[in-house]
């Protein structure tokens, strides 16, 4: 794996961490997709993460591969445009069964990374910086 995306898209369901007050939270998460130069990712603003990541955007994502892991730290924004929204059900259809508005969804809400580093970590060396995509 060259990069973030691609790691992560060849070992799907990573684990995004957040913080609630003075305590850590990490939750699973399965969807990603490149937009408008950044990783975009979504969750619903009904959800506990969502009002995490509102009151604190610093995030950290982890993922495991066969015999090395992920992880992205950075900073998020949200992305609430239609045009987001739908590229997002275009990405994973599924969606749907969960949001059946699809992108007129109020609810649903993508995020993406403002700033992030990504390093693939493996128990036979140092830890190797990649580009997210």
């Amino acid at each position: 794996m060259n990069t973030a995306l691609e790691f992560i898209k060849a070992n799907p369901g990573f684990h995004l961490a957040t913080v609630d007050g003075d305590k850590a939270r990490v939750r699973p998460f399965g969807f990603v997709m490149k937009r408008n130069d950044a990783l975009y990712f979504c969750t619903n603003k009904g959800k506990d993460v969502y009002k995490q990541l509102v009151k604190n955007p610093e995030i950290e994502i982890s993922d495991m591969g066969k015999d090395s892991w992920l992880r992205i730290r950075g900073r998020i924004a949200f992305d609430d445009s239609r045009e987001a929204k739908a590229q997002a059900f275009e990405v994973m259809p599924e969606l749907l069964r969960m949001y059946p508005k699809g992108a007129d969804e109020e609810l649903f809400v993508t995020f993406y990374f403002t700033e992030a580093e990504a390093k693939l970590f493996s128990f036979a060396g140092a830890p190797k910086i990649l580009p997210l995509f």
